[in-house]
């Protein structure tokens, strides 16, 4: 069976020292890396795609929440943190578990059975990390129907919100799953899951419109690919 593989961020020694200890207990789980601040983190990340991340919340220059933030794509999480109010945040944004310092065995094994119930259904819950007013959530990418350029940011729509993310258009083109998501022009990209019809405009372009009421016209270059895969 494949190893579970895990990324420790903390920027204390000892605390990392103690999360490899704990996790080479569990033959199910493989520590492939660990950092000591965000900036280290995020190259791991991008580098070996880990599938669980034990994260420090409160550290220094940019904290847990601020690296999930500038992530495109976030494994699961599971917060790390000797301060209670933090602990508190970390429930509110949804997080697979949290870890009040110094962790007891006992309860890092409920995080674990936790994690490996939820695996097999991982491939269907890749999410983003985004801040809804003052309010921390991770959204199964998924959910989201309609992306749109906002100069070098992006907005996310989902249900009857919308969200910031910090990352751009082009950014996220790059890692968002092809099979799911299509750019219709230069400023939006919908969910292929949300359309509801397709029409044809003027001089031959594309419009679509979702299930959630939104009508959006595609470019003339992407009419063309979008007429291909769906076979027009």
């Amino acid at each position: 069976m494949k190893k579970i593989s895990v990324l420790i961020i903390d920027d204390e020694r000892h605390a990392r020292m103690e999360l490899k200890r704990l996790i080479a207990s569990f033959p199910e789980l493989e520590c492939i890396g660990e950092a000591r601040n965000a900036d280290e983190a995020q190259e791991l990340i991008d580098a070996k795609r880990p599938d669980v991340l034990f994260l420090d919340i409160q550290m220094p220059e940019r904290s847990g929440f601020d690296l999930l933030e500038a992530l495109p794509e976030v494994p699961d999480v599971i917060f790390t943190t000797a301060y209670d109010q933090y602990a508190l945040k970390a429930f509110e944004v949804s997080a697979l578990d949290y870890l009040l310092k110094p962790i007891r065995a006992e309860r890092f094994a409920q995080a674990i059975a936790k994690l490996v119930l939820k695996q097999p259904s991982a491939a269907q819950s890749k999410q983003v990390f985004v801040k809804d007013k003052d309010r921390y959530q991770f959204v199964r990418w998924e959910r989201v129907h309609l992306i749109e350029s906002m100069d070098n940011y992006a907005r996310l729509f989902y249900e009857e919100k919308s969200v910031w993310l910090k990352s751009s258009l082009n950014q996220l083109v790059k890692t968002l799953d092809e099979t799911l998501f299509f750019r219709i022009n230069r400023a939006q990209i919908i969910n292929l899951n949300f359309i509801q019809t397709i029409d044809t405009a003027e001089h031959g372009r594309l419009t679509v419109t979702l299930t959630t009421g939104q009508t959006l016209t595609v470019s003339d270059r992407q009419s063309v690919r979008l007429r291909n895969l769906r076979k027009l």
